[in-house]
């Protein structure tokens, strides 16, 4: 068994976990259920993002009111422990802790569970999975592959598609890739040991590298569509879409390359207000193109839907079909490497100037770039059934910084001008932010405005 340590916590830090609400990626439980049944809330976590479990909270229901009760002796939790431990043998995805503290009896056992590699089960056999506050198990076959291909353990890029082979044998794409890298051989034999020709079929990766139009073999399952959204707003809307959608289509090495050209055309078009007047919107280069290449190559291609390239006045979101694959989380995906779909990744590197040049380091040089262009960091989350990478056309200078460097070439600034060139959405937000500036002597209200006109200047006080 893992050596486990005590924590003692503060009245601060009890109050809190007894007010913690129950969710996606937490669950408390009283001491009094049996190990077995919490193996369910592990598996569960495990399969989803992680999470973390407390055992030795009593809830009154009716009351709404929680309770500490933990373990009188550290020794009496070693069933739940040895339990939890046959889940997870080595440790190395789940970590325990005893809290203690002055607000009731006993240890509590805190259990962390990290997003495992594998598929976890319950101790009743059965794969669980974590959806808001519940536990639920994975019924169905087809429930579990799904859960194996996010897990990475089955992969959707290796399945034979029922369509003749010549698709791919005999394409533009796969002509001129025999040319200029493997000229002396040819291509049915070299696709065959390549394992993308199965039962005297393609698959699902041959198509996508290979074939002339992979969307017409794989329909709704590898298109990219690019939008232009003339707003700041959180959300699209028709209203403010500028056009209809534009598809991408083609094998994956042409459509990485015409989505980042097409991307880049609709960003240039883009105006916004800057500290020095009206100027066009700009995005590192190799920022876009790693952030797309990541979502063509590492998408969920079982998922029947096209990858989304929506672009703001403010931000470009890319949404890319399917949830992170294996451990791989928002938090730990520059430095962790996992491929979803290893076939593809390793194909498509074989191409002349490949799009995944460092093959891994993909995101690193998105978010080094937008570093460099001194914009603040993408922004990589789970957002339903997608992996969304936000760009963010956001200066790393704080808004006081902002504020003045505008001041610089205008004699005055209004509010909305202020969030304009902060992108900060709330009035009373950039408000407080203008008084604070007032109170430190960096700006003066403009004489003579009314608050319905307010402006601000340079504080005639400043430099004295």
């Amino acid at each position: 068994m893992q050596a486990i340590s005590t924590f003692r916590l503060t009245l601060q830090e009890s109050t809190k976990i007894l007010s913690l609400e129950e969710g996606h990626f937490m669950d408390l439980k009283s001491k009094d259920v049996s190990p077995a049944k919490l193996t369910k809330s592990l598996s569960a976590f495990a399969n989803a993002e992680g999470g973390e479990l407390f055992v030795g909270i009593d809830e009154d229901v009716r009351q709404r009111k929680r309770t500490w009760r933990g373990f009188e002796r550290i020794e009496d939790a070693n069933g739940f422990i040895q339990c939890f431990e046959t889940l997870f043998p080595l440790g190395s995805e789940c970590s325990f802790g005893f809290l203690e503290s002055s607000i009731g009896s006993g240890s509590v056992l805190k259990v962390e569970i990290r997003k495992s590699m594998d598929v976890k089960l319950a101790s009743d056999g059965k794969a669980y999975l974590r959806r808001a506050a519940q536990s639920l198990p994975v019924v169905g076959e087809e429930a579990l592959t799904r859960l194996r291909r996010n897990k990475g353990i089955a992969s959707f890029e290796t399945e034979p598609v029922p369509v003749e082979k010549s698709l791919i044998t005999n394409s533009g794409p796969i002509i001129k890739f025999m040319l200029e890298v493997v000229p002396a051989a040819e291509p049915e034999p070299w696709l065959k040991k390549q394992q993308v020709i199965v039962e005297e079929r393609p698959t699902v990766a041959g198509l996508l590298l290979f074939a002339d139009e992979p969307q017409a073999a794989i329909p709704k399952r590898c298109g990219l569509k690019i939008y232009r959204y003339k707003t700041k707003d959180g959300e699209g809307s028709r209203e403010t879409l500028d056009f209809d959608p534009i598809s991408i289509e083609g094998c994956a090495y042409d459509q990485i390359k015409a989505a980042v050209q097409k991307s880049t055309e609709i960003i240039e078009s883009v105006r916004i207000n800057t500290p020095s007047g009206l100027a066009t919107v700009a995005y590192p280069s190799t920022a876009l193109h790693e952030v797309i290449t990541n979502a063509v190559l590492h998408r969920d291609y079982s998922i029947a839907d096209d990858i989304h390239i929506r672009i703001f006045d403010n931000r470009v979101e890319v949404l890319s079909p399917g949830t992170l694959p294996a451990h791989i989380t928002p938090e730990n995906i520059l430095n962790e490497r996992f491929a979803r779909n290893g076939a593809i990744v390793r194909l498509i590197n074989k191409f002349p100037n490949p799009p995944n040049k460092d093959v891994g380091e993909g995101l690193n040089t998105a978010f080094n770039a937008m570093r460099e262009m001194k914009l603040k960091p993408p922004v990589v989350s789970q957002d339903g059934g997608y992996v969304k990478v936000i760009l963010k056309h956001e200066a790393l200078a704080t808004p006081d910084e902002l504020i003045l460097d505008f001041l610089k070439t205008h004699d005055q600034i209004r509010n909305k001008e202020a969030r304009d060139i902060c992108f900060i959405g709330s009035e009373n937000k950039m408000k407080r932010i203008i008084q604070a500036m007032i109170a430190n002597g960096l700006l003066e209200l403009v004489p003579g405005k009314t608050r319905y006109t307010a402006a601000y200047r340079l504080s005639r006080r400043r430099g004295k």
